[in-house]
């Protein structure tokens, strides 16, 4: 779905200015089943309205998930916000923007070194503010936290897999043409690697390391 402009493109911002120019940005997964953007875009487009700030543009992907990779709309939303052509964005909830917490911190962070601030209308989330500000803090350490848990189910996983005696990783080939036996051969014999690390270079067996140095 085409962007929706709600208002005309405004000029970049003169340093002596004081008020915030905006970019709405709406999204529903699908367009069946009554959902509709403009729920969204017109209780932004309100809060503007009682905030006296001009609205550059809208910004709308619609029959759309959330946890899509690339949204249209959101691509464009990002890139024009590196051109600075907007002050602040504006959302309705957090889950309409972000596609995972890690995806919604670095895209806060990046609004940060930007200087551009970031409201969600139904979180009461105003980044602009020092609650705000200590909100982002939280939402980052959450985050981590969430990396962090990862990274400890996915080693835990691998350790439970090598206790009942699977291997874990790429398996070894069993047959080599001999152009990479020779590769192997002279690999080893210019100790360009520890005989594990060959292995690994390669994708085989210690064994068959073993096999191709006795065959030089």
């Amino acid at each position: 779905m085409a962007a929706t402009k709600v208002s005309q493109e405004f000029p970049p911002r003169n340093s002596q200015e004081s008020i915030p120019r905006a970019a709405l940005y709406a999204r529903v997964s699908t367009v069946n089943n009554g959902q509709d953007p403009t729920l969204q875009t017109r209780e932004l487009t309100e809060y503007c309205r009682h905030r006296g700030w001009p609205i550059v543009d809208a910004y709308v992907d619609a029959g759309i998930s959330g946890s899509k990779d690339s949204r249209p709309e959101l691509n464009r939303l990002m890139a024009d916000a590196r051109q600075r052509r907007f002050d602040t964005v504006l959302v309705w909830k957090l889950d309409r923007f972000g596609r995972s917490l890690r995806h919604l911190v670095n895209a806060l962070a990046e609004f940060e070194a930007l200087g551009i601030s970031f409201v969600s209308l139904r979180d009461n989330l105003d980044l602009s503010t020092p609650s705000g500000r200590l909100m982002f803090q939280i939402i980052g350490a959450m985050a981590e936290f969430e990396r962090s848990l990862i990274v400890e189910r996915v080693r835990a996983g691998m350790r439970n897999a090598r206790a009942k005696g699977k291997r874990i990783g790429r398996p070894p080939q069993t047959y080599l043409s001999s152009d990479v036996r020779k590769a192997i051969g002279e690999a080893y014999r210019n100790e360009q690697g520890s005989l594990r690390q060959l292995a690994a270079r390669f994708g085989t067996s210690v064994g068959m390391i073993q096999r191709c140095a006795k065959a030089l």
